[in-house]
């Protein structure tokens, strides 16, 4: 008997050592997670996660961020910008967007691969040219990477969405000769 006793509690002598990691766990990152900067002011609230990327949502903006741009800590996850700085950085990402995306200019794919030109503008969408059809796709999706227009989906998720380009306008009538006076 007392042989079980000395046994049980070395057994669980142990697993405490193995238990105390578990126990002192940095709060992992999870939807609904609040983000806060080296000073604690709050960047923004985790509202999902999908695989690398999350999206982390600001006073202003959703972004879309690498998992690896926050650091767990005992009591908080930390991310190396304030809401400040990356509204900002928003902000400017998208002005310099929105300049680039000109009829003309090619889109690549969340891989960097070419989707193709884009061919019509207005003021909500942007349709590109995929082979012999065409995507339209949200303006605000655009975004510049690497000093290059991208949009955060796959090649072939933009060709299964893409449709055949409608046939080219006719030429317009030549216009009437001016009498001469």
């Amino acid at each position: 008997m007392k042989f079980r006793k000395i046994l049980a509690l070395s057994a669980a002598a142990l697993a405490l050592p193995l238990a105390a990691p578990a126990l002192a766990q940095q709060p992992a990152l999870h939807v609904g997670a609040t983000v806060t900067d080296a000073q604690g002011g709050t960047v923004g609230t985790i509202t999902s996660i999908d695989g690398p990327m999350l999206i982390l949502h600001t006073d202003r903006h959703d972004v879309r961020l690498p998992v690896t741009a926050f650091t767990p800590t005992a009591s908080t996850i930390l991310f190396g910008m304030t809401q400040a700085q990356l509204d900002a950085a928003v902000e400017a990402a998208q002005a310099a967007a929105a300049q680039a995306v000109q009829v003309g200019a090619v889109l690549h794919d969340n891989a960097g691969a070419v989707v193709g030109p884009i061919t019509v503008l207005d003021a909500a969408t942007a349709t590109v040219q995929i082979g012999t059809n065409v995507v339209r796709v949200p303006r605000g999706g655009i975004q510049v990477n690497n000093g290059a227009l991208s949009i955060n989906t796959t090649l072939a998720q933009l060709r299964a969405a893409s449709v055949p380009a409608p046939p080219p306008a006719p030429p317009a009538p030549p216009a009437p000769p001016t009498p001469a006076h």
